[in-house]
């Protein structure tokens, strides 16, 4: 699929003053409507926690506009997040292409626990106190945070190819986890539960049959009230699921270019999806045609709210 031009849905708004190259991720805070956004352009400025090619985590603070450094990789860092629990104190975590997952109180310089991962770190996500960690060769494990060090499930994806996202279920019962192949698998922790676990092809073009075209599942977020799910692909459309009923509930097509990321804020009446070149055809690909920024969609209960049985 080729993108000519940014084209902004009707409803959805641009935020001013974007990144100026390809959005890594975005993330709201869970307590305000603040928007931080990470790109590959280096350029700071407002976000909370990043991690980067340079090997090196930090933290900027709003309040006082400082920026100081929390976390140290061998290689670079791929994923980061906020892991502690409701009313503690803040516990990062990193995960690099040096197969390390580390731990970070901000009051100490050295990690508080590290554990050795099977593989580069792909993706990461955290509800606590679930998190899970996808890596390179389709690995994923998965933590109680209860016991941050040792992985209770060491698993491997149900999807085929390389994994894109991961995404905890707003139940912290289980995660859903996108490829490269145009799927989506949906995974429960409990065993008890394991039964109910199902993937499903999403973002294809089966216009011509005799030449299906796969788009890769770049991002997931779950709704924290509905418990449904937002896809976004870089076919240039987002998608919004229901798990439990196993049906597509919304579509959002043709916005202009790749989805590189998505993002619900803190009561889901929000939905932040982010567009670049996401780099699936090499530098090649990056002719400077497709616009980086991030829109805003106000979320409607046709979008993400259950439909009755």
């Amino acid at each position: 699929m080729e993108f000519n031009q940014f084209k902004q849905a009707t409803s959805d708004v641009e935020i001013s003053q974007p990144p100026t190259d390809t959005i890594s991720e975005i993330a709201f805070s869970p307590k305000a409507n603040f928007l931080a956004a990470s790109s590959w352009d280096n350029e700071d400025g407002t976000k909370v926690a990043s991690g980067g090619a340079d090997k090196a985590g930090r933290m900027f603070d709003i309040s006082t506009g400082q920026t100081t450094q929390i976390a140290q990789h061998d290689a670079p860092i791929r994923c980061i997040k906020f892991v502690e629990a409701e009313n503690s104190s803040p516990i990062v975590a990193t995960a690099g292409w040096d197969k390390m997952l580390k731990y970070w109180d901000m009051r100490q310089q050295t990690p508080i626990a590290t554990v050795t991962l099977p593989e580069r770190a792909y993706a990461m996500d955290c509800n606590h106190p679930l998190l899970v960690v996808a890596t390179a060769e389709r690995k994923i494990l998965i933590f109680d945070m209860n016991n941050p060090t040792t992985p209770f499930e060491t698993a491997e994806s149900p999807l085929k190819w390389q994994t894109r996202t991961v995404s905890c279920f707003a139940k912290k019962d289980g995660y859903s986890i996108g490829s490269i192949e145009g799927r989506v698998g949906i995974q429960y922790v409990d065993a008890k539960l394991k039964e109910k676990c199902f993937s499903f092809k999403c973002h294809r073009d089966s216009t011509n049959p005799m030449e299906a075209l796969v788009y890769s599942v770049n991002s997931i977020a779950h709704h924290p009230v509905y418990g449904t799910f937002a896809t976004g692909s870089n076919d240039g459309s987002f998608m919004f699921w229901d798990k439990d009923a196993r049906q597509k509930l919304k579509s959002h097509t043709n916005v202009g270019g790749p989805i590189v990321s998505t993002a619900f804020n803190g009561d889901g009446k929000l939905f932040a999806y982010a567009i670049g070149y996401d780099w699936a055809q090499g530098y090649k690909g990056n002719t400077g045609s497709i616009k980086n920024t991030i829109m805003l969609h106000a979320v409607t209960d046709e979008d993400v709210k259950p439909k009755q049985k």
